[in-house]
């Protein structure tokens, strides 16, 4: 299953590899489509590949972590 996001930093957060940490935890494959990072602010908008249940545990732990996770649609290159 593909799934597209938007994932949102809070500051405090930038440094941490949590894409990673998500990534390895809980066996998803992520493919970044596009990213801004500032000192104040962390975008990523990306597709992440793996079992729903899985996808969903993953996200959930982005939540848990501070991070904004917005479900998009359609294109994500702009």
């Amino acid at each position: 299953m593909n799934r597209r996001i938007k994932l949102t930093y809070p500051q405090d957060k930038i440094q941490e590899p949590l894409l990673f940490k998500m990534a390895k935890k809980f066996d998803i494959m992520p493919n970044i489509r596009r990213a801004r990072v500032t000192e104040e602010l962390g975008e990523i908008v990306l597709e992440l590949q793996g079992k729903a249940a899985d996808l969903d545990k993953g996200l959930d732990f982005l939540r848990k972590q501070g991070v904004e996770v917005e479900i998009i649609e359609g294109d994500v290159i702009e």
